[in-house]
């Protein structure tokens, strides 16, 4: 089997036409807790705006909260700028194997992607927003808010937050090994996945840290960790 089916509850017909998946539909799934299982899963997502009538995507780091996303940055940014209160596109995608078939037309790869299109709304809430930063940065460090020394209102002040409802989502994954051509499977090649992950390394201190400060065991949980 070229890959195996995602949960497809809502069903297609059901699901948001805006992301509904045309080409390889059987990977599809619109299930939140697929599209949730794949957002938890990255560290980058592509925002896709729109600019003098031309579109821009630009890599961020983006948090789900919920049935919705974070974005974050600063008020001048480009992307915030154009995305307050206007719709975006955003996606995710995690390369999980190369996949080497007997023809040149089969190779994959083995990949979970998220799309997801809607009307960025800014947090205008202060207590809010100072809970959705929080939820951004211990989406990198869980607990690590607690050892920092107070956040300022001039450094919440400084920071934009649009929150993207995941209503209109889609899941798309595929799996498994190669698909040839029946006759195919006799050629003398070897063919299979090589996988492909991602792993936290060994920690870097800043130049300028203090003497004698040592990894807080939040840090030391992460390490070898695969993301």
């Amino acid at each position: 089997m070229e890959d195996s089916p995602l949960d497809q509850s809502p069903k297609e017909e059901t699901a948001p036409e805006v992301v509904r998946v045309s080409r390889a539909a059987e990977r599809a799934s619109y299930e939140a807790q697929a599209v949730n299982a794949i957002v938890d899963a990255s560290l980058v997502a592509h925002v896709g705006t729109v600019r003098d009538g031309k579109p821009v995507v630009i890599p961020m780091f983006v948090v789900r909260d919920g049935d919705s996303l974070l974005l974050h940055g600063a008020p001048a940014a480009g992307t915030l700028r154009r995305g307050k209160g206007q719709e975006v596109c955003v996606t995710m995608t995690l390369v999980d194997g190369l996949v080497l078939a007997r023809s040149s037309l089969h190779h994959s790869i083995n990949y979970r992607s998220v799309v997801v299109i809607g009307t960025a709304v800014a947090i205008a809430d202060p207590a809010e927003k100072e809970e959705a930063l929080i939820t951004i940065l211990e989406r990198l460090v869980p607990t690590r808010q607690a050892d920092l020394r107070a956040t300022t209102e001039k450094e919440n002040r400084s920071t934009e937050v649009l929150r993207l409802s995941l209503a209109q989502a889609s899941a798309k994954v595929r799996t498994g090994p190669p698909v040839d051509e029946d006759d195919d499977y006799a050629y003398p090649m070897w063919a299979g996945v090589l996988p492909v992950t991602t792993t936290v390394g060994e920690p870097i201190a800043d130049p300028k840290l203090t003497e004698g400060i040592e990894l807080p065991d939040n840090v030391k949980a992460l390490v070898g960790r695969e993301l």
